[in-house]
């Protein structure tokens, strides 16, 4: 299995993982409060474990040519998408939102292929079809709804929302051969400051430490973790293949919920397991392979010397292993499958 691959589904996992686990601890927390504190522990705690690894603060790395890309991400990402999103939920139901959150993969997918021209055949859409279809099966709500706002207004926020987090997806995938840690930390902690300042704003109270302390490891984990090796399997997959690959989130949140929680097994969870599992096989199961042409390009990252990166060293670069330093890429036509991962973004 492709490693980026694993980095996605790895990402859905600890993501699904995070809604049961905080159930678990059993707190009241307002939503609005307990977004924002994820997030905080998600950015707090992916900049330590940076500082930690570079034995102090260091640049970003980030080019001059890669900062709105971030900032476009952070903006659309870390706050207009949450307050679009607490907004909506101010005005329809849970049920609702949650089908309408399936919206997300779809809105990220048409931007890649649309607007960032990523390549995408029949199969890779109709697998993106499946998971989507397995996440409104899993969401659908059982029994008879009552309170369902029938306002246009809340449903249309949480659009919004999605397409607010589709636009950061595909923004952060234009910057993520950068550092994955510095990507995500700055992220999780725009996020997390703005969603904490917008609760105590609609007067939340502060959080006693005993819940705010595995709050924030929660929010490390599910969102931070989640969110690097989200970045991961951008550099590697493209944004379209790792958004239908993170759409599995809510079927490894419910089964995390029926392992660890013991809660019952209804039908709904079986056909959107099907779903899931055919979507996710059609990608794995996907070739792709074509003569193209490697333009000129110059960028940073982790890599070793294969058949795409055959350039000299100085005498202070190592060359064997896998190392990182700025590089440039000869142009070179040739014919072997790929993704359309940072090297292979071409058009079609």
């Amino acid at each position: 299995m492709n490693t980026s691959v694993i980095y996605a589904l790895a990402a859905a996992a600890l993501f699904g993982a995070s809604t049961p686990l905080a159930k678990v601890l059993g707190t009241e927390v307002p939503p609005v409060m307990l977004a924002g504190l994820l997030y905080l522990g998600s950015g707090l705690g992916l900049l330590l474990v940076r500082c930690i690894r570079d034995r102090g603060w260091k640049a970003s790395g980030l080019s001059a040519s890669e900062w709105p890309w971030l900032v476009g991400a952070i903006v659309f990402g870390g706050i207009l998408g949450p307050v679009a999103l607490m907004f909506g939920l101010t005005l329809t139901s849970g049920a609702t939102a949650s089908l309408m959150l399936n919206l997300e993969p779809v809105l990220t997918a048409l931007l890649a292929w649309v607007v960032f021209k990523e390549n995408a055949d029949r199969r890779i859409v109709l697998g993106m079809l499946a998971i989507i279809a397995g996440g409104i099966v899993l969401s659908w709500p059982t029994g008879t709804a009552t309170g369902v706002s029938l306002s246009w207004l809340g449903p249309l926020a949480v659009a919004f929302a999605c397409f607010c987090w589709a636009v950061d997806n595909n923004l952060t995938r234009k910057v993520s051969a950068s550092d994955a840690l510095f990507i995500a930390g700055a992220k999780g902690l725009f996020a997390g400051l703005v969603n904490c300042a917008i609760a105590l704003t609609l007067g939340a109270k502060v959080v006693p430490a005993g819940v705010l302390a595995p709050t924030l490891l929660i929010g490390f984990l599910g969102y931070g973790v989640s969110l690097v090796l989200f970045v991961l399997a951008l550099r590697g997959l493209g944004a379209a293949r790792t958004g239908a690959y993170f759409s599995t989130a809510p079927f490894l949140g419910a089964a995390i919920s029926i392992l660890v929680l013991g809660e019952s097994v209804p039908l709904l969870f079986w056909v959107a397991a099907a779903c899931m599992i055919f979507g996710v096989w059609l990608h794995l199961t996907e070739r792709h392979e074509h003569l193209h042409l490697h333009q000129p390009l110059e960028h940073s990252h982790r890599h070793t010397h294969d058949e795409h990166h055959q350039h000299e060293h100085d005498s202070e670069t190592a060359g064997d292993g896998a190392h990182s330093h700025a590089h440039q890429h000869a142009p070179i036509s040739h014919n072997h499958p790929h993704f359309p991962d940072i090297h292979h973004r071409h058009r079609h």
